[in-house]
């Protein structure tokens, strides 16, 4: 899944950041819907970890059956964060 792609699909744009709060959210809502309809896992995971990154990803729970995606999944938050965290 080539993630310029994605956002372009999702967003219309690969620069999310300059997108208007009501664009952002419309591309978001798209995110969500495409995560509850996607089947394969690498692509799930992937429109997951770009669902958290934005602040709008479903629990591990929900999103994951399997407990080795849920553990990866685990990963890539603490990933994610700790480079938040260097970032400050």
């Amino acid at each position: 899944m080539d993630f310029d792609q994605l956002l372009i699909q999702l967003f219309g744009t690969a620069e999310i950041a300059d997108l208007a709060p009501e664009r952002l959210s419309a591309g978001i809502d798209r995110l969500q819907v495409q995560l509850g309809l996607e089947r394969d896992g690498g692509r799930r995971f992937a429109l997951w970890c770009l669902a958290y990154m934005l602040g709008a990803a479903p629990d591990l729970d929900v999103a994951f059956e399997d407990e080795a995606d849920r553990d990866s999944a685990r990963d890539f938050m603490d990933s994610v964060d700790r480079q938040i965290a260097e970032d400050r």
